[in-house]
């Protein structure tokens, strides 16, 4: 297949530079923000974005602003040779690669946050009192589900996708619904800031056998990965549950945790919420969604699973 190499910026000058450029073509800009380490799911997000765009961005950024001192950022995988080439080898190509290298240093720090280059991982905020200070706050629908065990999460992503988005300057930005919680934090962010950008949620790509497709899969034992199937198994049980009439969602969850901890998982949680406020319901009236984030050794896992039922009045 032939590959189209997409044009490669850092600079945060350069890249909003290429978008108003290309604005001023009339050209409608499409953007994916990521982490790296991609996978056939992030590929799909571009994809999307593709069809709905004339020129398409990409950023490659782990973002430290999201990460607690004892969570996995030093960790994180990383390819970025290799993700370079899967996005010059899609359909139509990427146009711009965006990878900054550090979006939290204002001139008085050079040191990579996230290690680059063999450096050890830094702290967004320097200790001179000069550093990054001001966190974009989506303040309950943050507070559930994941950021009941991530409590900085949503604040350094909402932050992050501030920045990109002040920098890319996009016209339609495409996230994955994998990350439920996080595309609605987006979304209410995107409305109530006044960002003139349309946020899509493209649905989830899975593996073959129903694995939600994660970078973090890799930690996974073998062992460990045939046992999280078990997450996917039991939403779909719990999906069919609820088409077969049971509304109550303490019995369906009870179902789900009941599945998942059989397979020798940990749950985080197992919840059901409205799908816009992601409030808990007790019982389904209207649109939801089945949210878990369960472990299974030392990796933790999220997916979820809308259920979208014709309730009668």
């Amino acid at each position: 297949m032939a590959t189209t190499t997409p044009k490669l910026i850092s600079d945060k000058n350069e890249m909003r530079n290429w978008s108003r450029s290309m604005r001023a073509q009339g050209k409608l800009i499409g953007f994916v923000p990521t982490m790296g380490f991609l996978h056939a799911g992030h590929l799909s997000l571009v994809s999307q974005a593709r069809s709905l765009c004339d020129v398409v961005a990409v950023s490659i950024y782990v973002n430290p602003g999201q990460f607690a001192p004892s969570e996995d950022l030093s960790t994180y995988p990383s390819d970025f040779q290799g993700d370079l080439r899967k996005l010059a080898a899609l359909p139509g190509g990427v146009d711009v690669v965006f990878h900054p290298h550090n979006l939290y240093d204002y001139g008085h720090n050079s040191a990579d946050v996230a290690g680059e280059g063999g450096g050890p991982a830094a702290s967004c905020v320097d200790g001179d009192g000069s550093g990054h200070e001001t966190w974009v706050r989506v303040e309950k629908l943050e507070v559930g589900l994941c950021g009941k065990s991530r409590p900085i999460f949503f604040r350094g992503v909402a932050t992050i996708v501030t920045k990109l988005f002040n920098i890319v300057e996009p016209d339609v930005a495409v996230f994955g619904k994998k990350d439920y919680q996080q595309l609605r934090v987006i979304q209410r962010m995107v409305r109530d800031l006044d960002f003139s950008i349309k946020v899509i949620g493209a649905e989830i790509t899975r593996e073959s056998d129903g694995l939600a497709m994660s970078s973090r899969n890799v930690h996974l034992s073998p062992e460990e990965r045939e046992k999280a199937l078990s997450i996917n198994k039991s939403l779909l049980k719990a999906k069919s549950a609820a088409e077969d009439g049971e509304v109550r969602c303490e019995k369906l969850s009870n179902l789900v945790i009941q599945c998942i901890a059989e397979a020798g998982g940990r749950i985080d949680y197992a919840e059901i919420v409205d799908q816009n406020n992601l409030e808990k319901v007790e019982q389904i009236k209207g649109p939801v969604v089945f949210c878990i984030a369960a472990w299974f050794g030392k990796v933790r896992l999220i997916d979820n699973m809308e259920i979208n039922l014709s309730i009668g009045v």
